[in-house]
This record gives C-alpha cells, structure tokens and sequence, in this order.
C-alpha cells in the first residue's frame, strides 16, 4: 500500500533492505561499518558524519546529507550496539532506524562477511518528514527507491573498501 501525504504510513511500508557478501572477516568489516564518521565515503547521501568515539548505545550523531543542490542536517542515535554482528541508529526527524547486520559466510573458500543494509520504520516516518518527501524530494515512491538504490552503493563501496 503506498500512502498519500494525507495518510499515516504504518510500519512496514517502507522498510528497506539491501545485502552484499564481502571478501573479509566479519572482524574486519566491523572495523569500517562501526565507525559512523565513514559512512559519508560509502553513502551518496551522507556528505559527513559527526560521532563520538568510542561507539556505544546512546552515542548520538550528526548528518549532513544532499541530494544535488539540497543539503540538510539529521541527528541520530545509536539504538543497537552489537560488536561484530549488528549497529543501528535511531534518526530522530524522520523515526527510521538504519542499520548493517554482518553474518559469517564463506565468499571464495575463504572467510567472508553478508553485511545486510537495513532501513526500518517501526513507528513509521514522521508526518513532517512525509511532507518534505513528497513537496521537495520528489514524492515518496521515488524517493525510497532512490534510497534503495544509494543502499547499494553504500554496500558496493564498503565492499571495495574492505576488499582493498
């Protein structure tokens, strides 16, 4: 069901989810996807990334993201802390949680690493943002299939940089 600005858009609608099997350890992955600030080299979003280190739950952030000419700021908090296995933060003006999984699997006979890329909306997207979507970003379908895709080359550059 996709929602119209005048409709509440309830969890799920537009959970998002993206994966990729990397050539290096889940250890090694952890390294690059743990630290938030480097976000901004993988994501064709995110322009930078403020984070205190070390990572812990409760540790917040600040985005600052474009598309093309548009820049604006988010601010976020970690939520979920899992070293190794999973890292996930709150945005706190649009109530998505973003998030990478790692998972041990074998890529070439060697140790390699299926990081999941994951946007969920548990309590939805917030009204304000719905609006902003559809009024200055092109309307939501586009724009989460925008995301969609900015996921995977999020996960290919991630890829290149734990490979290299």
């Amino acid at each position: 069901m996709s929602a119209t600005s005048n409709e509440a858009q309830t969890p799920g609608d537009t959970e998002l989810e993206v994966s990729t099997e990397i050539a290096a350890s889940p250890a090694q992955v952890w390294k690059l996807v743990s630290d938030l600030p480097r976000i901004a080299e993988w994501s064709p979003q995110v322009v930078r990334t403020l984070a205190r280190r070390p990572l812990r739950v409760g540790s917040r952030m600040v985005n600052l993201n474009h598309r093309g000419p548009l820049v604006w700021p988010t601010t976020a908090k970690v939520v979920e802390l899992d070293p190794h296995r999973r890292v996930a933060f709150r945005v706190t003006e649009n109530w998505t949680v973003w998030s990478f999984t790692l998972e041990p699997v074998t890529v070439d006979a060697a140790e390699g690493t299926r990081v999941v890329h994951r946007r969920e909306t548990p309590k939805g997207i917030s009204p304000l943002s719905n609006v902003l979507v559809d009024k200055v970003l092109g309307g939501r379908p586009h724009f989460t299939e925008e995301l969609r895709e900015g996921m995977g080359q999020t996960l290919q550059r991630l890829k290149a940089a734990a490979e290299a």
